[in-house]
């Protein structure tokens, strides 16, 4: 199951990060819409009897090699929006995670980098994140145009997250698919400062764009100013390595 607290240290990490200032924009769906766009190995994860794909807007501030130390001086190369469109899965061995529908990346660099090391799909976009009247705007849209979108909230109180709120922020790897080879990704981060969140604007084309049908559920919204110490380990194939009861546990939000 999900937890607000990181299973593993991520001792060897290959990058260091913060992510800042981020928005969380979570719908419901049919699980049947979105296990078939999920490779094989990997099964929609559920909570009381639905899948969830949430909408991640935020800055990735100092990204760097495990081995350098924060950059004193940010630029586009280090510190940049980004945008995921995710949703929650479980991998062979029962583990829970998360699956990249769509990155949007202000990071040409980045974008390549990661895209070829780990197959997640990472495209190249137009984004912006501000902030005016303590209202937070993020803004962006694909190379090209489409897909695109846009998001303005005023965050509110801190929240202590109940179990789906749990459920919706915290895991501790990320899925994707490389050259025929499903790998999981290590991630280690100090637990998420959540608020809620207010919309004030919201448009966006991403989960079609993503083979995802209409919803016309009222999302749930979540902000938080961010966490400073991510920690992003080697990718590793995703095998079942041994017996677990974290799937069976899942089945109680089922």
């Amino acid at each position: 199951m999900a937890s607000l607290e990181p299973e593993e240290k991520v001792r060897l990490p290959v990058l260091r990060m913060g992510w800042c200032r981020q928005a969380f924009v979570h719908w419901p769906f049919d699980p049947a819409a979105v296990q078939r766009l999920l490779p094989r190995g990997l099964i929609v994860e559920e909570y009381e009897g639905r899948a969830w794909v949430s909408l991640t807007p935020f800055v990735m501030a100092g990204v760097r090699p495990a081995v350098l130390p924060a950059l004193q001086v940010t630029g586009r190369l280090t510190t940049f929006p980004e945008t995921n469109l995710r949703t929650y899965v479980r991998g062979p061995d029962g583990r829970d995670g998360l699956w990249f529908l769509s990155v949007e990346a202000g990071s040409a660099a980045i974008s390549v980098i990661i895209r070829a090391g780990t197959g997640a799909p990472y495209h190249l976009g137009d984004l912006s994140v501000s902030e005016h009247a303590a209202v937070l705007a993020y803004a962006g849209c694909r190379r090209g145009g489409e897909p695109a979108y846009r998001l303005r909230i005023r965050p509110g109180a801190p929240l202590e997250p109940s179990a789906l709120e749990v459920c919706l922020t915290s895991h501790w790897r990320v899925y994707s698919r490389h050259c025929g080879v499903l790998l999981e990704t290590p991630v280690w981060h100090e637990p998420w400062p959540l608020h809620t969140a207010a919309v004030e604007e919201f448009a966006q084309t991403l989960t079609t764009a993503a083979g995802l049908p209409h919803s016309s559920a009222e999302p749930i919204v979540h902000y938080s100013p961010g966490v400073h110490q991510v920690r992003v380990g080697i990718p590793r194939p995703a095998v079942c390595r041994r017996p677990t009861g974290r799937s069976d546990a899942g089945k109680a939000h089922r």
